[in-house]
């Protein structure tokens, strides 16, 4: 057999296959994903939101206390309040928003848009923000594309285009709307001046998990944003109510919200489009059992989701701000020294009870820049862990 050429023949058979699963697959997502994205309505958003959620989440802290297995962690969570209490804002237009008149409407977007630019430029300003549009169903396609404009326009008077910016698409039925959407992202571009607009998947209808004619389309919908897609939100409520799921019963941890979050994880699996798991609505008010039960339980879930490989999620209350920086800080602090040790004995090739792949050191790697991003981790003890500096780990989050 002549190798060489069976090779050639060979590349230019699967040329097209080849670039075409580079292009579909570049690899995990670089840069920082938020672990939470906190929605706020878009008649209450002002140009302290983050620390007046900041402040909220403190008095929780100060009235209550944490919670007990987190108490040793009470200055870390203390600090980010103080620094960057939110790490994601999104401007609700849309469910928590509600229906008002156009003319209301009109004039909360571009007062939110206004306070977005002045946040932006102050304190504690969060590194992601964006707006959540109504969909593109025909009831609220003509509101949901007027408010995406207005707002733009309205933002960009005080400043170029955030690099952290996206919209929110919701309620997607149809691989058709993502692609209406790339093209309003496109047509907005050419109409502002700017690059790089990009927007979420709210994935919260039985119809964008599994099409009429049986094929499961969020997969279909990653590639119908031409590379616009910012990220996967998986819909709690929604989407439980539209399988017929009792309110009693609708949560993160149900076995339909399961299925439809996997089918969303494998879909987005080296896409480069991370996957954001949704809320409880279970809010830390009331009497100090109410409190104390529903900040444990949004605890409770945080860690769910981040055992499962779901690193970002919704946050509705001030409240529920100290139970996710300290779910998410012990998650990664607890896995720090052993995550280091792992890494570094791949990287000098020692022998160990593990026999680790390079994806796995690709993992390692990811999990300790995550605990970075958070906050959860200094880079110097990551370091004294005898783990690699922060250039390493992202060397290898980029390695083939």
């Amino acid at each position: 057999m002549r190798t060489d050429a069976l090779l050639a023949s060979l590349d230019t058979a699967l040329a097209a296959d080849d670039a075409a699963r580079t292009a579909r697959y570049p690899g995990p997502a670089i840069g920082r994903q938020p672990v939470h994205t906190v929605y706020v309505p878009a008649d209450r958003i002002t140009a302290d939101t983050p620390q007046v959620w900041g402040a909220a989440a403190v008095a929780v802290l100060d009235e209550h206390g944490p919670l007990a297995e987190f108490a040793p962690l009470e200055e870390r969570i203390r600090a980010k309040l103080a620094t960057e209490p939110i790490e994601d804002l999104r401007v609700d237009a849309e469910d928590g928003y509600g229906v008002r008149s156009d003319d209301d409407e009109d004039r909360d977007v571009r007062a939110a848009a206004q306070a977005v630019g002045a946040m932006l430029s102050g304190p504690a300003a969060p590194p992601f923000v964006g707006l959540r549009l109504k969909s593109l169903e025909a009831a609220t396609r003509r509101r949901g594309l007027r408010s995406a404009e207005l707002f733009l326009d309205t933002l960009l008077a005080a400043g170029p285009l955030p690099p952290g910016f996206r919209f929110t698409l919701p309620k997607v039925t149809s691989v058709a709307q993502v692609e209406a959407m790339a093209a309003v992202c496109e047509a907005l571009e050419q109409g502002f001046g700017v690059s790089g607009l990009r927007f979420e998947i709210q994935v919260e209808t039985p119809q964008a998990v599994l099409g009429a004619d049986g094929r499961a389309l969020v997969a279909p919908m990653i590639t119908a944003a031409s590379g616009r897609c910012a990220g996967l939100h998986y819909g709690t409520y929604d989407y439980s109510a539209a399988l017929g799921v009792a309110a009693s019963e609708q949560s993160l941890e149900h076995p339909v919200a399961d299925h439809a979050k996997a089918v969303m994880q494998v879909a987005a699996a080296g896409t480069g489009v991370p996957v954001c798991d949704g809320s409880t609505n279970v809010l830390p008010v009331g009497d100090a059992a109410a409190v104390e039960a529903a900040r444990r339980l949004h605890a409770d879930l945080v860690t769910r989701s981040l055992r499962r490989g779901f690193y970002q999620g919704w946050d509705l209350h001030p409240g529920q701000l100290p139970t996710r920086y300290a779910a998410t800080f012990r998650f990664f602090r607890d896995g720090m020294q052993v995550a280091a040790d792992r890494l570094v004995r791949w990287l000098d090739r020692a022998d160990s009870g593990v026999l680790d792949e390079p994806a796995t050191a690709r993992a390692l790697a990811g999990y300790l820049v995550r605990g970075l991003d958070s906050g959860a981790l200094d880079a110097a003890e990551v370091v004294a862990a005898g783990g690699p500096d922060r250039a390493t780990l992202d060397r290898l989050l980029t390695a083939t």
